[in-house]
């Protein structure tokens, strides 16, 4: 009886998957490209120079694919979304992407599911209003970092025999429009100390000659120069 059961579900099921003309693939493929283009557009409108190439070219042709697996998968609509998430998860198997790149896949994806399932004028209306909305999303203004590379951040360790209060006020003057001592610590169980400096150095200041200069006063110990990120501000990312 099981083996009877089991060979009518295998049945149905080849008869689900085989209802399905040659017209309807071929409207199904041309209305997915057509979307798929759109949802291409879209994502390269809204990542511009961040865009990939070969990604632009995958998001044209996703849409029609899933669609073609959907007709083929019939009705069940549960293997359906099935298959689709397999699609979702084949870039990402190879190629790391970022939060962008994961929702313009199931962007692709849900375009080609409703296409497989005949809705076509819904899955048009879905794909005009969500790429509308990653457009417009791009040029929303965020908080971004402004890097102003003259200002460093300057390290300097010596050993605690040498006076630092004034060991390199000259070098500061040489290269730099004004310098802050901001910290100083021990380290080595007190044989060293560690200077902590914030600087702006001339536009014509050369960083090697002063780290020379630098290593010839404290015994040519660590020097370490880093750049500091100024205050946020508002701007757009393009």
């Amino acid at each position: 009886m099981n083996s009877l059961l089991a060979a009518i579900s295998l049945t149905n099921d080849t008869a689900e998957i085989l209802n399905f003309t040659v017209q309807d693939v071929l409207l199904k493929i041309g209305i997915g490209v057509g979307l798929g283009i759109l949802v291409s557009l879209s994502y390269l409108l809204s990542a511009r120079r961040k865009a990939s190439k070969n990604f632009a070219v995958m998001l044209i042709v996703l849409p029609a694919l899933v669609s073609v697996v959907i007709s083929m998968v019939g009705s069940n609509v549960a293997r359906a979304f099935s298959i689709a998430g397999i699609f979702a998860l084949v870039r990402f198997r190879s190629i790391p992407g970022d939060s962008k790149d994961i929702v313009t896949v199931f962007f692709g994806m849900a375009t080609g599911l409703a296409v497989g399932l005949g809705f076509y004028t819904e899955a048009s209306v879905f794909v005009l209003l969500i790429g509308i909305v990653m457009i417009a999303a791009s040029f929303i203004p965020v908080n971004v970092k402004k890097i102003d590379f003259s200002r460093r951040q300057i390290r300097i360790t010596m050993p605690e025999s040498l006076n630092f209060e004034k060991a390199f006020d000259d070098l500061f003057e040489k290269y730099t429009t004004g310098a802050s001592l901001q910290q100083v610590k021990t380290s080595n169980m007190g044989t060293l100390f560690e200077l902590t400096y914030e600087a702006k150095f001339k536009a014509d200041a050369s960083l090697k000659e002063f780290m020379d200069e630098v290593r010839m006063r404290n015994g040519n110990l660590n020097v370490t120069i880093s750049i500091i990120a100024e205050e946020s501000v508002n701007t757009t990312v393009l």
